[in-house]
């Protein structure tokens, strides 16, 4: 893994951990970020995580480029021996896949799409070889996500799924933008899924949506009243299939304000995913489950 960094400017540095994106080059940057914002450089006026990189805002003239390149070279050196552990949460968003609003949505679109014939479920599940929508759909629910970073729009989550990279889903995005996406849809484009913050303009291929609001600007929602986005990088996100009922239960939960979303602490260990990643991800939903 072989780090780049490169000025934006006067008043930026980008650090490139790697081109792909890893869980291991996921920790290296979380290091080397967390690390930056403790030693409090003076100069440095903001910090922003990506899912394989950062990028550094300074002033220049309270400290020299050079000076804090040679800083951040040090301190990637340091992430070098750090252990990747983590204390964070894991999180059960529910989703109702196959959805009519996301449904009659890319129906309007389908000329952007590679297969004008099919549903967006349809096209990912033939082309990672499933041989049923349904089967694809387990898939997509049955391991873990890792939120590698939020942007974007505000609020979205970039998640990256557990699981090998030989059996990870990878699709391609639409082969021009939507100027239409139903808000809290779940998303899909390259090898991340996302959520929809909002709705808008997008790429990424449409399997469901969610009732669970992650991001209020006017922070009147229970569960974000002390910060307006819900998610946060090294989230760990375990979607839960639901039909129309469920989906319309939970609908009504959030529209009276009662809506709770189910999150349990855990503490992540890559190396301890690493020797098992099927195993680790049965003892995060044992912890969803409270076990």
């Amino acid at each position: 893994m072989k780090t780049r960094y490169s000025f934006g400017g006067d008043e930026h540095i980008f650090v490139e951990v790697d081109e792909e994106m890893s869980l291991e080059a996921f920790f290296k940057s979380l290091s080397i970020t967390s690390a930056v914002r403790e030693s409090n450089f003076d100069g440095v006026t903001e910090i922003c995580p990506a899912n394989a990189s950062m990028q550094v805002k300074f002033d220049p003239d309270r400290i020299k480029p050079n000076d804090l390149l040679a800083e951040l070279k040090k301190l990637e050196a340091a992430a070098e021996n750090t252990e990747a552990v983590l204390d964070t949460r894991v999180i059960e968003i529910p989703v109702y896949y196959n959805d009519p609003w996301t449904n009659e949505t890319l129906m309007r679109f389908r000329e952007r799409h590679q297969d004008p014939n099919a549903t967006d479920l349809e096209f990912a599940a033939r082309i990672n070889n499933f041989d049923s929508v349904d089967s694809f759909i387990a898939a997509h629910a049955g391991s873990p996500w890792f939120v590698s970073m939020v942007g974007f729009v505000a609020g979205l989550p970039f998640l990256y799924q557990m699981v090998e990279r030989q059996r990870q889903i990878e699709v391609p995005k639409y082969l021009s933008p939507r100027t239409d996406t139903p808000k809290l849809t779940v998303g899909y484009g390259g090898c991340f899924s996302c959520i929809y913050s909002v709705r808008g303009a997008g790429g990424y291929q449409m399997f469901g949506i969610t009732p669970m609001p992650i991001y209020d600007p006017e922070q009147q929602i229970n569960y974000l009243r002390d910060f307006m986005i819900f998610f946060e990088p090294g989230d760990i996100v375990k979607f839960k299939p639901v039909d129309r009922d469920g989906y319309d239960a939970a609908l009504a939960e959030v529209e009276a304000n009662r809506y709770e979303p189910l999150v349990r602490p855990v503490r992540f260990s890559l190396a301890d995913f690493n020797k098992d990643a099927d195993a680790y991800n049965k003892t995060l939903q044992e912890a969803l489950d409270g076990n």
